[in-house]
């Protein structure tokens, strides 16, 4: 039996009908961009991360660069990232003219390590981006001391954590403010490219929906340089039918998750680890392996699907290493030769889930 990675069309088909009404009720509406919609899911998705309010954009890295730029940050400012993340959040501080300063992650999690940040501020740092890689929160308690003892602000990368929850309370609403992506294979992915930006700050979340509206607060009349970028409604209303099912299919992959932590506990792979006081919503479930290649093979064979999520640490990338060619972020490098991502989506069947951790057991027979 072949286990896919990931079935867009089989995590959508239970939605069809759903998806279907609500989309063909935006057609018929004539309205498709800054409509009803859009509001609206904004509205209830501020209140699933219990923030004031919520804006809709384009898409996860917008989210970031509107956040920065709504905060003034810019050229001369720094602002510390992780050094294993997607890319995306290191372009976000770039596009905005300021300077990704990494500091290197925890092993257990692969989130950022709080202890690392301090020595890793200067005089020209003015925030700090937080990343919930994975769909496990970081630890925003000592980050965010951090951040109070330095006046920095604070910025969540939330992009595959929709739903998570740290000391009880959901990520979205742990900082300054929060960037989401929707990409389509995330948690709570609409059906191409969306993102948003939640925040209790409202001058903060107005300059955000001024900065992705062209710098408009009023049609024609421009008062900063902004882009485009916004939820358009189809989006919205299909964000809106996902989002009444995240918990439940949350619930699902934290099932699986559970599952593959006590049939993989005996085996070599270093499994994840949760942190007390997290509830992870597994946007992928990483292992490590320092046969991380071979294993993979293995499972290929054995008709399991795998991804690396991610082979290359954004110093060593092609983008970034002539900007900073002496940097070295052991626990990063070191995550980026071993990560393998097992199936984790909500729509696997129970026989698909015991097959792959029996497939994993299997390789170190």
């Amino acid at each position: 039996m072949k286990v896919p990675f990931q079935s867009l069309q089989r995590e959508l088909e239970p939605l069809a009908e759903e998806l279907k009404q609500a989309l063909n009720a935006v057609i018929d509406s004539g309205f498709f961009i800054r409509g009803s919609e859009a509001r609206a899911f904004e509205k209830e998705f501020a209140s699933f991360c219990g923030v004031t309010d919520a804006v809709g954009c384009g898409n996860g890295l917008d989210a970031l660069q509107l956040i920065l730029r709504g905060l003034g940050i810019g050229p001369g400012d720094e602002v510390i990232v992780p050094a294993h993340t997607f890319i995306a959040t290191w372009l976000a501080v770039s596009h905005c003219g300021a300077t990704p300063v990494p500091v290197d992650c925890l092993e257990e999690t692969g989130n950022i390590n709080p202890e690392a940040i301090a020595p890793a501020i200067s005089p020209r740092t003015r925030a700090i981006i937080a990343v919930h890689l994975y769909g496990q929160p970081a630890r925003m308690d000592a980050i965010a001391d951090v951040a109070r003892s330095h006046k920095l602000k604070l910025i969540e990368d939330a992009a595959q954590a929709h739903g998570a929850t740290c000391q009880g309370n959901p990520v979205g609403s742990l900082g300054d403010a929060a960037a989401f992506s929707f990409y389509p294979a995330k948690n709570l992915g609409a059906l191409g490219d969306a993102g948003a930006v939640t925040s209790n700050d409202k001058t903060l979340l107005e300059a955000v929906r001024t900065l992705g509206n062209y710098g408009s607060r009023q049609k024609y009349q421009h008062d900063v340089q902004g882009i485009n970028s916004r939820l358009d409604e189809l989006q919205a209303a299909a964000l809106r039918v996902k989002l009444r099912h995240l918990e439940s299919q949350n619930r699902r992959r934290q099932a699986i998750a559970a599952y593959y932590l006590d049939a993989l506990n005996s085996t070599p792979v270093q499994l994840p680890t949760v942190v007390p006081g997290m509830e992870p919503v597994w946007h992928q479930f990483v292992v490590r392996c320092q046969q991380r290649d071979a294993l993979q093979s293995h499972l290929r064979d054995g008709g399991i699907e795998t991804l690396i999520h991610y082979p290359v640490a954004c110093h060593q990338s092609a983008a970034y290493v002539s900007s900073m060619p002496d940097s070295h972020f052991p626990v990063a490098e070191k995550l980026a030769a071993e990560v393998l991502s097992l199936p984790i989506s909500h729509a696997l069947t129970d026989s698909e889930v015991m097959q792959v951790a029996d497939t994993v057991k299997g390789f170190f027979r």
